[in-house]
């Protein structure tokens, strides 16, 4: 039987830089950074993407199915923005001086995104990816758009791939791009400069609630990975199926989820609009509640998802201390909003436990390591991994 062919976002992460460190540096502890660097994006990807196959100094990952523009941008950004807190951790952590070390701040990533179409093949005893678009995207990581970004990181979307996510790239700020590519022809591009999105991202005043600071807490567990649970509690068509809101619609400015987002909540003749203060996927999120009750206070709140047990995630939902004065009515409202919460969670469990996607056969490949260990502690001067 033939193999069928299948409709997937296809992304590579490229470590950038990586040729000169390598021939620059101690290969052993060299070997160490790059699979520690690599552990974490690979991470971040997933889900919604799946690993397909390691590839020297890259990653190719894919992902079949629909997924929600926003959702995809934020795991490619995401992904890069733990590598560079996992970066500048290790940097501050570390006093090896060795050259690997030393230089290690040279790294950088690029991420590729594509969407078309592949076929599975058994090869060799592991599944492959193949097809032309599997071609189109490896090919894409020859380009010249790092001169537009003005450095090395940077996300690259096909103009397929904006269309398969439905997003506006102009809106987005998104730079255009474009690529001529040997037998397959011109390719209409669109460019995100990571490392300016890193900086505004690192300079962003957080506004969580904590759990100490919190005045209220509600807390859920849910048989079911982060990453679901985030988007069923962030897309407001994912978020409809659950919550008693009789529509939510989403005002984003940029076409883009995140800080300034307003949400609109109807129930019945009453709007609640929720405006998103702080945004760190998939993490949490902070909004302001302005009610349509006359004196009514605005809501500060956090919306959490942790890790649980054993691929479990806990959503936590903690509001702000109030003012003095409006401790009255928050008290009074909050009775209700716990019973009508936990009835709304219940239809959560509901639809997405169970729901943990599929785990290939490549989903857990690791690249080697020279010493298994990896500056988890401060390494002394002259230590070699």
């Amino acid at each position: 039987m033939l193999p069928k062919a299948e409709a997937a976002y296809f992304a590579i992460a490229d470590i950038s830089g990586y040729t000169n460190f390598l021939a620059a540096v101690e290969l052993d502890h060299a070997q160490d950074i790059i699979a520690d660097f690599m552990d974490v994006v690979v991470k971040g990807l997933r889900p919604p993407f799946r690993l397909a196959k390691f590839e020297g100094d890259a990653a190719f990952v894919y992902s079949t199915g629909t997924i929600d523009g926003s959702l995809l941008q934020d795991a490619i950004e995401g992904a890069y923005f733990k590598f560079r807190r996992r970066l500048r951790d290790v940097r501050q952590a570390s006093t090896c001086e060795c050259k690997a070390c030393v230089a290690m701040g040279d790294l950088d990533f690029k991420f590729v995104v594509h969407h078309g179409e592949m076929v599975k093949q058994k090869m060799g005893g592991r599944e492959e990816l193949a097809g032309r678009d599997v071609i189109l995207v490896h090919r894409l990581l020859k380009n010249t758009v790092g001169e537009k970004v003005g450095g090395r990181a940077y996300a690259l979307y096909s103009d397929a791939a904006i269309r398969a996510m439905g997003v506006d790239p102009v809106a987005q700020g998104l730079i255009p791009h474009q690529e001529t590519i040997d037998i397959i022809g011109d390719v209409t591009l669109w460019a995100r400069d990571l490392e300016a999105a890193w900086q505004q991202d690192d300079a962003q005043t957080r506004l969580e609630v904590t759990r100490e600071d919190a005045y209220a807490i509600l807390e859920f567990d849910i048989a079911a990975p982060r990453q679901t649970v985030w988007e069923f509690i962030t897309v407001p068509g994912q978020w409809q199926k659950w919550w008693d809101a009789d529509d939510i619609v989403e005002e984003s400015g940029k076409g883009r989820r995140g800080i300034g987002t307003k949400n609109h909540c109807a129930h019945g003749n009453h709007t609640n609009v929720e405006e998103t203060l702080d945004w760190r996927p998939v993490d949490y999120f902070t909004v302001g509640i302005t009610l349509p009750v006359p004196g009514a206070p605005r809501i500060i709140m956090t919306r959490a998802v942790l890790d649980g047990a054993n691929g479990t995630s806990r959503f936590e939902l903690r509001i702000a201390k109030p003012k003095p004065k409006d401790r009255a009515f928050l008290d009074g409202a909050a009775a209700k909003f716990a019973e009508r919460m936990t009835q709304a969670v219940a239809g959560l469990r509901s639809m997405v436990e169970g729901m943990q996607p599929a785990v290939d056969a490549v989903e857990e490949p690791t690249l080697a390591r020279s010493s298994g260990r990896f500056l988890s502690e401060p390494v002394k001067p002259g230590a070699r991994g």
